[in-house]
């Protein structure tokens, strides 16, 4: 009975050490990863806006009225989860950053940030978090991918696996048509925000 004791004493014992150890690495660490991740989304939005020199969080946004609209446009599995606004030195509004996270992608969830320009020209699109098939999947975080949807002023995009031409067409990824799909859905749901919400913004 005694060495029950004092073994469920010990396993105690070990188990409010460690739970402090991991409290005390959580406490150190947590600061500079939100650091990494605020400096990560920072330079996506310098790269798919290039126009702006600074960006706040947009005021207007509100992510069930979000929601609402994406799924009333039948992009149920996407979600926008942050919206800034982009100014140049002059504090003029050149353009919104909108932050997508897609369920359709093949391994799961896939973030991006979409620039868009104040006349509706889609500026960029970068990856925040992917996690798709090596040389399959991954390519979609590559340059020739992305630079697709670079500079074009469409109301919607949709992929191709035939060559079709056209400002909104966009070359589907050999052997990848499934996160091809999670990326076109996830820059079009960004695209009706735009439209729908910000289109006739007009910065004070």
């Amino acid at each position: 009975m005694n060495n029950i004791l004092k073994n469920t004493m010990i396993l105690t014992s070990i188990t409010v050490v460690s739970g402090l150890l991991l409290g005390v690495v959580y406490g150190v660490t947590k600061e500079p990863i939100a650091r990494a991740q605020e400096n990560t989304k920072q330079e996506a939005f310098r790269t798919v806006l290039a126009d702006a020199s600074s960006f706040e969080d947009y005021e207007g946004f509100d992510t069930d009225t979000a929601t609402e609209l994406l799924q009333e446009n039948g992009y149920t599995s996407d979600t926008i989860t942050e919206v800034a606004e982009g100014t140049d030195d002059s504090g003029e509004t050149v353009g919104y950053v909108i932050n997508v996270t897609s369920s359709e992608a093949y391994d799961g969830e896939l973030q991006l940030s979409v620039g868009i320009a104040t006349d509706g020209t889609v500026k960029g699109v970068e990856m925040l978090s992917i996690s798709e098939t090596a040389g399959l999947g991954m390519k979609a975080d590559e340059a020739e991918f992305k630079d697709q949807f670079k500079d074009k002023q469409v109301e919607r995009f949709s992929y191709t696996k035939s060559g079709e031409t056209g400002d909104d067409k966009i070359d589907a990824i050999s052997g990848a048509t499934i996160t091809t799909n999670a990326v076109t859905n996830a820059v079009n749901s960004a695209l009706v925000y735009y439209q729908n919400e910000l289109g006739g913004v007009v910065s004070e």
